[in-house]
């Protein structure tokens, strides 16, 4: 036993705590998550559930150390320490689709009082496609919508997909190093941007995930019943051919696909806007005082998505809500996540193309 107090922090000392309380205080939960940034977007998530009952505190692994991450959460916290009052909130990663292939997974999708967040990571989310347009909006206050981001990444899911399931294939085998999300990245880069070239962006991708494609294939001859049943599995867990995007690495996707992409978009339409004042100015003044004022008014785009809560309706976001409700409901029936874990092992095998 340790012989300081916070090396023997558990749900129920915290239990213990709250019921020190009056009875008109509010019930204190607290939240673990991995790092710095996932402070805000968990805090958005458990605030509205918060009423005069109870409250949230969302904390870093340890007040006195600077290590963080899902291990840290995880190891330190699992087991007799989490419970009804200590809860560990982290992102998916590949997780949720090894569905206890590995320890860190049982762990993920079986505790239930681990909550993640369904989509790789908080990045995704940030750069869930309907919302990325007022993105652009808010960056440049300019409404006209002069690129299809929704098609784009729809477009860029569908090309990457086949290649994406083989890739959870590999991870849920030992030799998973032999196909790595970082050799998946490289073969998925978009490469250089353009407005103008996004379909040939699309086109490229889609070639080089065929040639991998056909590469693992030749690789594992007797992998085509597995990998049409996983296809099928990772489908009944929410990963559509439209929607793959959501569940790459999430750095990956934001900083490689969606933050180029949105970067381009914006500067157009601040060259838009910008044309737009020079025209309609009746004199230099007027349009260098327009022009300072518009200035002054426009944000960086990576500012405001990192900022961008418009993933709110999103179907997986939900999905997290409807958890933490499950969670906060006295009648909840935690086993419901071990006996879903159990229902995708029995899934049927699939009888489509082998792609």
């Amino acid at each position: 036993m340790g012989k300081r107090l916070k090396d023997n922090l558990t749900s129920d000392y915290i239990t213990a705590a709250n019921s020190m309380k009056s009875k008109t205080a509010r019930r204190r939960i607290v939240a673990y998550v991995e790092s710095y940034d996932d402070v805000f977007f968990w805090r958005m998530v458990l605030s509205s559930f918060e009423n005069d009952k109870r409250y949230f505190e969302v904390m870093l692994p340890s007040k006195t150390s600077l290590s963080k991450g899902k291990k840290q959460v995880l190891m330190n916290l699992v087991g007799d320490n989490l419970g009804e009052d200590m809860i560990a909130c982290v992102d998916a990663d590949y997780d949720y689709l090894m569905q206890g292939a590995t320890k860190t997974s049982e762990k993920v999708i079986t505790n239930p009082y681990v909550f993640h967040t369904y989509v790789y990571a908080i990045e995704n989310y940030q750069s869930y496609a309907p919302s990325l347009h007022d993105v652009c909006v808010a960056a440049t206050l300019n409404d006209h919508p002069v690129f299809d981001f929704e098609g784009y990444l729809k477009d860029f899911s569908k090309a990457i997909f086949p290649l994406f399931v083989w890739n959870i294939w590999y991870y849920r085998r030992p030799n998973f190093a032999d196909f790595s999300i970082t050799d998946f990245n490289q073969i998925i880069e978009t490469g250089h941007f353009s407005i103008q070239g996004a379909s040939a962006c699309i086109a490229n991708v889609r070639k080089k995930v065929g040639k991998r494609v056909i590469q693992l294939q030749r690789l594992n001859p007797d992998a085509k019943e597995s990998y049409l049943a996983l296809k099928e599995e990772v489908k009944q867990l929410g990963v559509t051919p439209e929607t793959t995007y959501l569940y790459i690495q999430g750095h990956h996707l934001y900083d490689n696909v969606v933050l180029p992409m949105l970067k381009k978009v914006c500067d157009k339409l601040r060259r838009e806007r910008e044309t737009e004042i020079h025209s309609k100015a009746m004199h230099n003044t007027q349009m260098h005082n327009e022009l300072s004022s518009y200035q002054h008014s426009v944000q960086g785009v990576d500012t405001i998505l990192k900022k961008n809560i418009g993933y709110f309706a999103s179907p997986q976001y939900q999905r997290l809500k409807e958890d933490i409700e499950h969670f906060l409901n006295p009648q909840a029936k935690f086993e419901d996540k071990a006996e879903e874990h159990e229902s995708h092992n029995n899934l049927p095998s699939s009888e489509c193309y082998y792609t």
